[in-house]
């Protein structure tokens, strides 16, 4: 099976042209044998490009443990410029069908060479059923959520995926790998979600770490850059146009008044090509 090895600030994933390549028929075995970092390629998810009839192409994302994502905002960079660079679309707009809806990635070239992709997200979701999230009331605005004996305030937004954001005044030592995990399996949240802990620099800077649902910790999360920027913005400790500090970079992210969209912007790389035996 042919694979590009692809990330967004260190949010990495394999993409495999599933229209050219043979799949076995367990996608989820696969990509727990793909993303293993001992045992296989390693990544964060696995990515495959498919057709639609619905738009250019459909993108398909498994996490770690095998389970489906609705969407996944770095992946979907890594995949707009994967399609771009092997002739699969033509444009520099395309359109991308996922369990999320249609996404709208652009990409951003200079002498011909893709510099960056920026992605209409669509509207965030902040309807407590949209997220999903049990209990009353709506929007979800820094909520105590009780783990571990202890109360943590959150505010939860769907972008197309869940997000449950939690402030905090020092990101570095934020307790992400034991907060995290429970949060996500919380009973709160009938689909799982995934965790940001966000310290606000300032109105326009906003720095993240996240737990990432069916992934554990990355280092970055491009649906978790925006959820963080709309909760800081519905809360009222930032702007609705923020730079997100992650561990390897930045990412831009808008949330427009003008027709409510999330507008993510950054890097896609390909790091390496290969060839992953399936039997």
């Amino acid at each position: 099976m042919r694979f590009v090895k692809m990330h967004g600030l260190g949010n990495d994933f394999v993409l495999v042209n599933a229209m050219k390549e043979e799949m076995p028929g367990d996608l989820p075995s696969l990509a727990r044998r793909v993303c293993h970092r001992r045992f296989g390629i390693g990544a964060d998810g696995l990515i495959l490009v498919l057709p639609s009839t619905r738009a250019h192409l459909r993108m398909r994302i498994f996490n770690p443990d095998g389970s489906e994502a609705e969407m996944c905002g770095n992946g979907i960079r890594c995949f707009a410029r994967y399609a771009y660079e092997s002739g699969l679309v033509g444009g520099e707009e395309l359109q991308v069908e996922t369990l999320a809806g249609i996404i709208k990635p652009r990409l951003i070239l200079a002498g011909g060479r893709v510099t960056g992709v920026r992605v209409d997200m669509g509207e965030p979701h902040l309807e407590r059923e949209e997220i999903p999230m049990h209990g009353t009331g709506s929007p979800v605005l820094d909520e105590p959520v009780e783990v571990n004996g202890e109360t943590w305030w959150g505010t939860c937004v769907s972008m197309g995926n869940p997000h449950c954001v939690f402030f905090v005044e020092d990101v570095n030592r934020a307790p992400v790998k034991t907060i995290g995990p429970l949060v996500e399996e919380h009973a709160l949240f009938p689909r799982r979600t995934n965790v940001e802990f966000i310290q606000v620099r300032n109105r326009n800077e906003l720095q993240m770490r996240v737990w990432e649902r069916g992934a554990g910790e990355t280092m970055a999360c491009g649906t978790g850059a925006c959820a963080a920027v709309v909760a800081g913005a519905l809360t009222g400790r930032s702007n609705r146009k923020v730079t997100v500090h992650l561990a390897a970079g930045d990412l831009e992210i808008a949330w427009s008044p003008a027709d409510n969209h999330v507008y993510m912007t950054g890097p896609a790389v390909e790091v390496f090509r290969g060839d992953f035996p399936l039997d």
